[in-house]
């Protein structure tokens, strides 16, 4: 076989170049094979960082007799949706018109042509939870190409004619201040009130909905719209979603208590809660907002900026295979590393129940400020330390334009609510290396890897962000 993905500008695809199935790049010539065979294409899209990612790729795409089959009755294109966005967005439409749900890995069925017929995300390697397994679809699906090819045909032209009516644009809708309050009414309605967010598990940190409210507080003056904000951003900073030891927030919380997260840390996710408790810390003058701020922001600086001055996409869920094995700290460990007079005081401020250990328990929280700040930081710093000793998570080195954008104006905008201007100063070299790498021909790339370029020109949002980026920094 050809290794196509071993020189990818993606950390992603070099993941899977040593997998025993035959991997496409995304490209025309994967579809003209696909033609010249007469088989389906199997799209696979995920991301470095992505935990399920990971496992069906060490389940299925490591397996010798999945690849075989693979191999013989498809033709497989491999794609990162940090790299292609464009590419994730068409058939993640598709994925969540045929299952009502979404997510990565996702897995889709196409034909020679690029039509999807069938779709799905992670598929186990024995059926299991009412999925059927990743053999038994490959299969089925194979198999009704051969036998039903007109039913397959009539589906794929219902799925596409479906998905160029969903993509018509808008009716245009002015937006006035009576209808931004009635979002801001809505949105009220749905706030968890007892842990902040909105709606149910798993949640995500709503960056973007809590910086319309405060925006609609300062405009309107609505107490309630500024406590939402509050108490979301209190219960998110204790959480275990948030790293109590060195700063930045994993992905999501896969409960409604902002406990136990999914471990990957992204630029996006982290650039956007710099910007929002940056706000909130110069609206309120909140203590802890102002000190999440520095922290996360330190984080950017410290963990996610690549030797040219951008910024990288994301750290690994997973560490040697084990998702969150850096983070977890089991209760033995903790006593035994801080000792009794000192575990006795830090177990309960983490949350950790020395007599009722379990898996929840291994995710440090703050469940309150400690007495003796100077005391509770040489502990932070100690568990630090010897968190450091540990495996550590990869990191996704790709560079987005998008995502840099993102961190360019969080930098920027805290840097000067919280008078950290160095920030201010790593947001303008990362500008400078961004017009550099990613502005080619007159048009801009979507993304690059050790500064070679990506195969994806920028896409609106790209343009978008690192627009309003640079207009932060001039600001600034």
């Amino acid at each position: 076989m050809t290794n196509r993905l071993a020189d990818a500008a993606s950390v992603y695809l070099r993941q899977h170049a040593d997998n025993p199935v035959d991997w496409w790049p995304w490209g025309d010539q994967a579809f003209a094979e696909a033609r010249r065979r007469d088989v389906p294409v199997l799209l696979s899209v995920g991301y470095a960082s992505c935990h399920w990612c990971h496992v069906m790729a060490h389940e299925s795409f490591e397996d010798a007799g999945i690849a075989e089959f693979i191999n013989t009755n498809f033709v497989p294109i491999k794609v990162d949706r940090e790299e292609r966005p464009d590419v994730d967005a068409v058939y993640m439409s598709a994925t969540q018109a045929l299952t009502g749900q979404g997510g990565w890995p996702m897995t889709c069925f196409l034909t020679p042509d690029g039509e999807p017929f069938y779709a799905g995300t992670y598929f186990p390697p024995e059926p299991r939870s009412g999925l059927p397994s990743f053999r038994q679809v490959l299969t089925a699906v194979a198999d009704t190409w051969r036998r039903e090819r007109s039913e397959v045909a009539a589906a794929a032209g219902r799925i596409t004619t479906a998905l160029r009516d969903n993509m018509a644009p808008l009716p245009e809708s002015p937006i006035d201040p009576a209808q931004l309050d009635r979002a801001r009414d809505a949105l009220l309605a749905q706030t968890d009130r007892s842990n902040g967010g909105f709606g149910r598990a798993p949640k995500f940190p709503p960056s973007m909905v809590a910086e319309f409210l405060l925006r609609n507080h300062e405009r309107t003056g609505s107490a309630a719209a500024l406590d939402a904000v509050t108490l979301t951003l209190e219960r998110m900073a204790r959480g275990g979603i948030y790293d109590q030891l060195a700063g930045g927030f994993a992905r999501y919380s896969v409960d409604a208590t902002w406990h136990v997260p999914h471990f990957e840390k992204m630029l996006d996710d982290n650039a956007l809660l710099l910007r929002l408790y940056a706000h909130h810390a110069r609206l309120t003058g909140s203590p802890l907002s102002h000190r999440i701020a520095g922290e996360t922001g330190d984080f950017l600086l410290r963990e996610l900026r690549t030797e040219r001055g951008c910024f990288a996409a994301s750290l690994d869920a997973d560490t040697a295979g084990v998702e969150g094995l850096t983070y977890r700290w089991p209760v033995t460990e903790l006593q035994q590393l801080l000792g009794g007079d000192d575990a006795a005081r830090a177990l309960p401020l983490f949350g950790v129940d020395p007599d009722r250990p379990d898996p929840e328990g291994e995710v440090l929280r703050l469940v309150r400020d400690p007495d003796d700040a100077e005391w509770f930081a040489g502990v932070r710093a100690r568990l630090l330390a010897a968190r450091d000793g540990r495996p550590q998570p990869g990191l996704d080195a790709i560079v987005v334009l998008r995502s840099n954008g993102l961190a360019i104006g969080a930098l920027a905008e805290a840097g000067v609510a919280l008078g950290r201007p160095e920030w201010v100063t790593a947001a303008d070299a990362a500008a400078d290396a961004l017009v550099d790498l990613h502005r080619v021909d007159g048009g801009w790339l979507r993304s690059s890897l050790d500064g070679d370029p990506g195969t994806g020109a920028a896409t609106l949002a790209d343009v978008a962000c690192f627009a309003a980026g640079l207009l932060a920094l001039y600001q600034a």
